[in-house]
């Protein structure tokens, strides 16, 4: 369709007067060249808008334009080129030549080169190629699913275990198992510590836990130990050997294969010994509440059994110093006597708080005084009805470990804390309140066991965390006692190991026993004033450490039990 020409304007009156003006005034440039020159370029300076709708806020661009000198043409028609030369959408179609580039497009695009014209084109046609792909659009969702705030609590679900033949491996002491040549796969697995049948309240018979009551094994143990208690033990000759006698008679006991056995099931914790001076029996207690009694006199297997009458760790353990056929032994949650006279573990006192250690404080053994793990102690009289206690007393302390009566003098006891060694009178206890008489300083660390001397009570030795043995003179229990001897001692048993306890042999007044990291494996026997008098070893029999030991009152034997429940017997 041809677009309509405009009527052509009438030449204006006033141009021949303005061009004869021109023609007679001077020109204030150089005259006008030849018409054979040729023509002076002119430069000129357009500001031509951008048309685009989706470029409002553009600013004008700018165009250079060389244009000949000399008046304007008269305008004429619009021109452009022709319909052929347009492009589809109305624009200039700069790759035709319908156009020199210096006249306005008829829709609006004036003065543009075919540069420019072809720069519109495509930023028109890329407007409409993105748009067609909608990216606005698309931008705008993505960022509000981005924005989304998540729900919270959701949990992916954990797949579910399979159950695999292949048992996993555990350690063998947690299983409570005993340690063998065999292979792990192979040892049967023990039941936990929860899978024992609990131990009820009351007496309990005295019966092995893997025997019929009528055994003739379980008689032929119950009789030995009958029959050694009703012989009168003679007058031990109670006076201190000297020194060099002492050494000596410690030289002369060994340690041979067929004098170690693994009595108790687990970990020993404590261990009594029977005063007769023709059997050796001894007692040991483990982890578990199991009671393992062994006449080591007789040579063949069946001279060793086990008993169950606690349910948690036996601490300590005492035969009775005027009758020896009761060994009174002490767990956590129980004290009780075992009577093999009667062949039954009588209960005396059952409580909630935990026990820890106890002693006789008459020689008859009728009463007793037994530490708290939470620092208490209490009063027990054998001879009351029930199992409770006949006083609890508070004595400052946050946490009990050991007590012991003095040897003479009855009514004092020690009592062995975390950093608090003192002596208290058992005659002025009461609920609250207790002051003691003395107390043992210089402890900076935890205290394992504090024990008087067996004859006299004038010494007392200790054992701390803090890798020290001290010795303190208690000739004359002043209220502040300071150490007459320190001993440098690694005390550092760790977890899987029964603390050190120092205890006196019965047979020496100023002479005492523990436990010792030292390799080769053995136990040192210390003079109270530091020195070091022997060391029992055996290089192919002693093998671990023993850190609970127990000497015999009269005779030279020794005895040392380690963490997997065996015992170590020296002796002449």
């Amino acid at each position: 369709m041809a677009l309509p020409q405009p009527a052509p304007r009438e030449p204006e009156e006033r141009a021949p007067d303005t061009r004869q003006r021109l023609q007679e005034s001077p020109p204030a440039c150089p005259a006008e060249p030849p018409p054979s020159a040729a023509p002076v370029l002119q430069l000129r300076v357009l500001l031509t808008p951008l048309p685009p709708a989706w470029l409002p806020s553009a600013p004008a661009a700018k165009r250079l334009r060389l244009e000949p000198a000399g008046p304007p043409a008269p305008p004429a028609s619009p021109p452009g080129p022709s319909p052929a030369a347009r492009g589809h959408d109305g624009l200039w179609d700069a790759d035709s030549d319908g156009s020199d580039g210096g006249e306005a497009a008829p829709d609006g695009h004036s003065h543009l080169s075919a540069y420019e014209r072809k720069r519109l084109k495509n930023i028109t046609e890329n407007a409409k190629f993105f748009a067609a792909l909608k990216l606005h659009e698309s931008a705008a969702r993505l960022n509000q699913i981005a924005t989304r705030r998540q729900p919270h609590g959701t949990k992916r679900p954990k797949p579910k275990k399979v159950e695999d033949d292949t048992a996993r491996r555990r350690s063998m002491r947690l299983l409570r198992v005993e340690p063998s040549a065999l292979p792990a796969s192979e040892t049967p697995a023990q039941p936990g510590a929860e899978d024992y049948p609990q131990v009820p309240e009351g007496p309990v018979p005295m019966i092995p836990e893997d025997q019929a009551e009528d055994s003739k094994r379980t008689e032929a143990l119950l009789n030995t130990w009958l029959r050694i208690s009703e012989l009168k033990v003679g007058d031990a000759d109670r006076h201190t050997p000297d020194i060099e006698r002492y050494q000596e008679s410690l030289s002369s006991m060994v340690l041979s294969e067929e004098n170690v056995k693994k009595v108790v099931k687990s970990r020993v914790c404590s261990m009594a010994i029977h005063p007769s001076e023709s059997t050796i029996l001894v007692a040991a207690g483990d982890k578990w509440g199991h009671l393992g009694l062994w006449n080591v006199s007789c040579r063949s297997e069946e001279g060793a059994h086990i008993f169950t009458p606690h349910n948690l760790q036996i601490s300590c353990m005492h035969f009775s110093p005027c009758n020896p056929a009761h060994l009174l032994s002490l767990s956590s949650d129980s004290l009780r006597c075992g009577d093999v006279t009667r062949a039954v573990f009588d209960e005396i006192c059952r409580s909630k708080e935990n026990f820890s250690s106890f002693d006789f404080l008459e020689d008859n053994a009728s009463t007793a005084i037994v530490g708290h793990w939470d620092g208490d102690v209490a009063v027990v009289d054998r001879r009351t009805p029930g199992t409770s206690s006949e006083l609890s007393a508070d004595i400052g302390f946050k946490k009990t470990r050991t007590v012991h009566v003095h040897p003479v003098n009855k009514q004092y006891f020690l009592a062995a804390g975390l950093v608090d060694v003192c002596v208290f009178d058992v005659r002025y206890l009461k609920p609250k309140g207790n002051q003691p008489v003395s107390s043992l300083t210089g402890h900076t660390k935890s205290v394992a066991s504090a024990y008087f001397s067996p004859v006299t009570g004038s010494r007392v030795v200790t054992v701390c965390a803090d890798d020290k043995l001290r010795v303190y003179d208690t000739t004359s229990l002043s209220s502040t006692i300071t150490a007459l001897s320190s001993i440098r001692h690694n005390c550092n048993t760790g977890r899987w190991l029964t603390r050190f306890r120092a205890i006196w042999d019965p047979k020496q007044e100023h002479c005492f026993l523990v436990g010792t990291m030292a390799q080769p494996r053995q136990i040192s026997v210390f003079q109270d004033t530091g020195k070091l008098l022997h060391s029992f070893y055996n290089a192919d029999c002693l093998t671990s450490v023993c850190s609970i030991n127990v000497v015999h009152p009269s005779q030279n034997v020794l005895v040392g039990g380690n963490s997997s429940g065996r015992l170590h017997v020296f002796k002449e």
